[in-house]
């Protein structure tokens, strides 16, 4: 009964928090184009570690970076995690300055196994957020017009996944299973000033609406140093996907006179042509039993040619390193502070996206983008269960000054990850 009632607890928790991960998490004027800023799939640890995971492998955490990591897990414990996220940003254009605060819940998982050496785990993640709104006044050719922009929605990405240890202790592979969906809406509103200027006010709306199924597989190999160190190796793959999505694009046009208005054009596209790329991603890891760990990931992206909107031309190819690592100063000892997990990391990339291509500058610009995190993993009482507490700082720097933002952000991410052992049988004497 006891298994049934926390079986019951959680999924309702679950259902609570479902409605705010479809708030917003950004503010970035960058997600006007493409997907939107992609999201990060490291909870806990990883996520204080630069956003590292492809070569991690923990009984206490849950890793859907590399679905290879679930059948580390022992064959009595059930693992539930989730995650919230606060967000200061600030933006700037060389005149003027913003700053923004966001904030929702980032993530929901599970993991438990079903055999000695099989594992499943299921959960809600992030894969894109859209979130930006911005205008200005405008003058072209002694013509005043007021422009904003508008932008709202996101993907997310509901998966299942197993993995199985082909060689215990040494070999696992996995694979996650997704349902990809999400809705993406951008608005471009222009607003004559004056009359008697010959233009009309403009409406541009464009949506994206996505419903398709994704996959992820995983292998990591551990090799053993001692009876208490071993380092991993850890290889993911995602393969190419075209899109299953239905896309509008509105054009309307009206006359400056009149409360009402007058639409003069209106034209609808749809049925265009969407896709994400191979993913490939290796990662590295040393861990020194309850003491030390290093880790270090390489990820790399072919976006370059992929279609978004029927065009090819929109992306590039992107690339992602990461490293980072845990220290406990004495797992074993009473006092509080030598059993908390004090982690770090770094992480280097760039986006995938192309902005203001023009005839002059075809390939467009972009921008890189780095990062450094600090955190804690503070054990509960039973010393099973953590709440891992991580602070990241991130600078979106352009390519190019010209007409780029300066973006920069810090992050503050809480998750619980609690750990218990729902399958052991108990005796009664």
């Amino acid at each position: 009964m006891l298994k049934i009632n926390k079986v019951l607890i959680t999924s309702v928790l679950i259902f609570m928090l479902l409605p705010l991960m479809a708030q917003n998490n950004t503010n970035s004027p960058y997600t006007r184009f493409g997907y939107g800023d992609l999201g990060e799939r490291s909870f806990g640890a990883g996520r204080a570690m630069g956003g590292v995971g492809y070569g991690l492998r923990s009984p206490k955490q849950i890793n859907p970076m590399n679905p290879a990591s679930y059948s580390c897990m022992d064959s009595l414990t059930f693992l539930f995690d989730f995650g919230v996220a606060g967000q200061l940003s600030w933006f700037d254009d060389g005149n003027a300055r913003q700053n923004d605060i966001n904030g929702n819940v980032e993530y929901i998982a599970m993991q438990f196994p079903i055999h000695r050496r099989i594992a499943l785990s299921f959960g809600l993640l992030p894969y894109s957020y859209v979130g930006y709104k911005f205008g200005a006044l405008r003058n072209d050719e002694g013509v005043t017009f007021t422009e904003t922009y508008n932008g709202s929605g996101g993907l997310s990405d509901f998966y299942g996944g197993v993995s199985i240890d082909i060689w215990k202790k040494r070999l696992a592979v996995g694979a996650n299973f997704g349902f990809l969906f999400g809705n993406i809406k951008h608005e471009q509103v222009v607003i004559m000033s004056g009359e008697g200027t010959g233009a009309y006010n403009t409406n541009r709306n464009q949506e994206l609406r996505v419903r398709d199924l994704k996959m992820d597989f995983g292998l990591q190999y551990t090799h053993p140093l001692s009876k208490t160190e071993s380092v991993t190796l850890g290889l993911v793959f995602s393969p190419k996907k075209s899109l299953h999505a239905k896309s509008y694009q509105l054009t309307q046009s009206y006359t400056s006179s009149g409360s009402d208005g007058e639409v003069l054009q209106s034209d609808t596209i749809s049925g265009k042509a969407f896709a994400l790329p191979n993913s490939y991603g290796v990662g590295l890891s040393y861990v020194k039993q309850n003491k030390l760990t290093l880790a270090a990931d390489f990820s790399y992206e072919d976006w370059g040619k992929m279609p978004y909107f029927g065009e090819k031309d929109n992306f590039k190819n992107r690339y992602r390193v990461a490293v980072g690592g845990e220290y406990i100063p004495d797992y074993m000892r009473k006092s509080y502070f030598s059993r908390i997990r004090y982690r770090a990391g770094v992480h280097y990339g760039n986006s995938y996206l192309r902005m203001n291509r023009t005839d002059a500058n075809p390939s467009g610009d972009g921008y890189n983008e780095i990062g450094a995190s600090l955190g804690l993993g503070l054990p509960l009482i039973d010393n099973r269960s953590l709440i891992n507490i991580s602070f990241e700082y991130v600078k979106k720097k352009p390519e190019v000054k010209m007409n780029m933002i300066d973006e920069q952000y810090f992050r503050f991410t809480v998750n619980y990850t609690f750990n218990e052992a729902w399958f052991m049988k108990f005796k009664v004497d």
